[in-house]
């Protein structure tokens, strides 16, 4: 092959029809080509096969990753039942969806408490940065995915999100098993310090 020559290749393509029954009959002839048909055949097959494998929603429901990001949930400390959250506030600094508002206080006893915490579902993107950034693992996301409501203000409020400490007593709150949680084996990392009294 010379310098500044190339060898291209002619593909031969039908001219487009410029007249109506030119152009019926391209359609009949793409029409009854045989693709069609092949695919109504598989429709067919597989609309008489008996092991049909469809979720039967309400009753049955698809298993999820432990990554998966659903709607929030706030956990409490599974020894004494109290709220883990501190009030810190980074997830409402890092909320990129601006739909976190968190409110706080100072209690009798000195100690900062949160009096009011909502999230906004309809606004939030459930990007995850929330539960990633809390340094006590207080906010995660859980398993509920059914997040419809008729109006606009749903599941935003902490008591909504916080877990029952009827379902703590019972066992129901694990430890969540995602970003951040401890592993099993973090007892063996563990070293004793001296106390300082």
């Amino acid at each position: 092959m010379k310098k500044g020559t190339q060898n291209y290749i002619n593909i031969h393509t039908e001219s487009s029809p410029q007249k109506p029954f030119e152009m019926f009959k391209q359609i009949v002839k793409r029409t009854f080509k045989g693709e069609m048909f092949v695919g109504l055949w598989i429709v067919f097959r597989e609309m008489i096969r008996f092991n049909i494998h469809t979720i039967q929603y309400p009753k049955e429901k698809l298993p999820l990753s432990p990554r998966y990001r659903a709607v929030h949930k706030l956990l409490r400390l599974i020894e004494s039942g109290n709220e883990r959250c501190i009030g810190c506030g980074l997830c409402e600094k890092i909320c990129i969806a601006n739909c976190i508002r968190m409110d706080t206080k100072i209690d009798e006893n000195s100690r900062k408490v949160v009096t009011e915490y909502t999230i906004n579902l309809g606004r939030c993107i459930y990007c995850g940065y929330c539960a990633e950034v809390c340094p006590e693992l207080a906010i995660v996301h859980g398993d509920r995915y059914e997040n419809v409501s008729e109006q606009r203000a749903h599941f935003v409020l902490k008591d909504d999100m916080l877990t029952p400490l009827d379902l703590l007593k019972q066992k129901e709150q694990k430890e969540y098993p995602g970003f951040g949680a401890i592993s099993d084996e973090a007892d063996k990392f563990i070293k004793k310090t001296p106390l300082a009294y």
